[in-house]
């Protein structure tokens, strides 16, 4: 077993409702000097790291958004101007009208955005500057002793508020039907551009730089060993980091695996027919796959080559905002095309609501823009991989891919429930996966 090693405390200590500022991005997230209810899942203390031993440093961070914004939120969504409806029965045109609009009029009636602060403020927050831009995270150090670091990324049109259901599972295990040697600390990032992190202002924050921030955040925090996980950007974050792994890094565990080999990479691409000799599970995977790079990717062709221009939408118009995430919502959790069978209405308006009031639709379609590639397609990885395959994810990879190019393969699992959004569709499922999927590891 490795011994994980916690923070160093040779770090200053405050206790929590001491940590008196909050930094954040042009959302204007502000400290309000209130004690933050997740001082429990840190002993009670909160971090601010020397910084003459880094050269910068980790300072409290803290969400309130100012009311006024939240009024001109509310304002902007009662005034929408509605569409004509669809011309077809079904979603093939896009989201339909009854289902955005159920969702836009509950957003102006009778929507909290108070209540999803405190979902973000009930656990310890940091910002640190990392390459020239403000990086902000969740941090959650398990009570457990030699609980193993993880740090795990979300994607879009996510954000924290994916992961923040499985904090408890993974660092407090115990509680949740778990073993104590099965612990995690936890590092939850907000990508660049994404939620309070800062927005890149010039170019080349793709999946390689994001990677070596991480690195750098895990080591600032003083771990010398660790593991990634992701799905969604998170996965393709991590992808880039085994490629060019750091010391520290022992493996990871991605929901959204990128197995597809060549010959059928190629077939997809010229819209071939399926290569001869493909299994059962491979036919379908191929089979999904043609639909969606059919019908399902105008969103993303759109962000990859114009970011810009989509954002002004995103960026002005609230309904048109839920509209482009509610599509993905209901095209990719394990639901049938009803994504309120998966999550809350309000669950989703945290979400969009987030990018909302930090303006971060723009900046979040950059990415795109950055990593112009097929993130499906098979990447050679040496170092241990972990896979959970969940069966609403965009598409089911079969084990046989996967073995071509992980060569070092140490967990595949294919599980009965649960979407592209696993960890906040089935929080406890997802939980039980990630502790299998890294013991041997500790």
């Amino acid at each position: 077993m490795i011994p994980f090693e916690k923070v160093p405390y040779t770090a200053i200590l405050l206790t929590l409702f001491l940590a008196g500022t909050a930094c954040g991005n042009d959302a204007a997230a502000k400290s309000d000097g209130e004690a933050n209810s997740g001082e429990a899942h840190v002993n009670a203390a909160t971090l601010v790291s020397d910084t003459s031993a880094h050269g910068s440093s980790i300072r409290p961070f803290r969400v309130h958004i100012p009311e006024s914004e939240i009024i001109d939120m509310r304002r902007r969504v009662l005034a929408t101007r509605w569409p004509d409806r669809e011309t077809v029965p079904d979603q093939s045109q896009g989201v339909r009208l009854e289902k955005i609009q159920r969702l836009v009029r509950y957003w102006g009636a009778n929507y909290d955005w108070r209540k999803a602060e405190a979902k973000l403020n009930a656990w310890p927050q940091f910002v640190t500057k990392i390459d020239g831009l403000d990086i902000q995270f969740i941090y959650v150090r398990s009570r457990h002793p030699n609980a193993m670091p993880l740090i795990m990324t979300h994607g879009w049109p996510g954000s924290l508020f994916e992961m923040t259901k499985v904090i408890g599972p993974l660092t407090d295990p115990t509680a949740y039907g778990g073993r104590a040697e099965d612990a995690f600390d936890l590092v939850l990032p907000s990508l660049p551009g994404y939620g309070f992190s800062g927005k890149p202002t010039g170019v080349g924050w793709g999946p390689d730089r994001i990677a070596r921030a991480w690195a750098e955040l895990m080591d600032r925090l003083g771990y010398k060993h660790y593991v990634s996980q992701g799905g969604d950007w998170g996965a393709i974050v991590s992808h880039a980091w085994a490629r060019n792994p750091t010391p520290g890094l022992l493996g990871i565990h991605v929901n959204m695996p990128a197995t597809v080999p060549k010959d059928v990479a190629k077939a997809l691409n010229d819209g071939d027919p399926a290569p001869p000799g493909l299994s059962e599970k491979e036919k379908l995977a191929f089979t999904t796959l043609d639909t969606f790079y059919k019908r399902g990717t105008g969103y993303s062709a759109m962000m990859v080559t114009r970011p810009q221009t989509i954002g002004y939408s995103l960026s002005d118009s609230p309904a048109g905002l839920a509209a482009w995430a509610y599509d993905k919502f209901a095209a990719w959790t394990d639901s049938g095309g009803e994504p309120e069978r998966a999550l809350t209405l309000d669950e989703m308006l945290d979400d969009i609501s987030l990018y909302w009031l930090t303006n971060t639709g723009t900046s979040s379609s950059r990415l795109y823009w950055e990593n112009n590639g097929n993130v499906f397609n098979a990447v050679d990885i040496s170092i241990p991989v972990a896979v959970t395959v969940f069966p609403g994810e965009i598409y089911r990879a079969p084990k046989s891919w996967g073995e071509r190019n992980y060569h070092n393969l140490i967990y595949w699992n294919e599980v009965d429930k649960g979407g592209h959004f696993a960890a906040w569709e089935q929080p406890q499922l997802f939980a039980e996966e990630i502790r299998a999927a890294f013991r041997s590891l500790r």
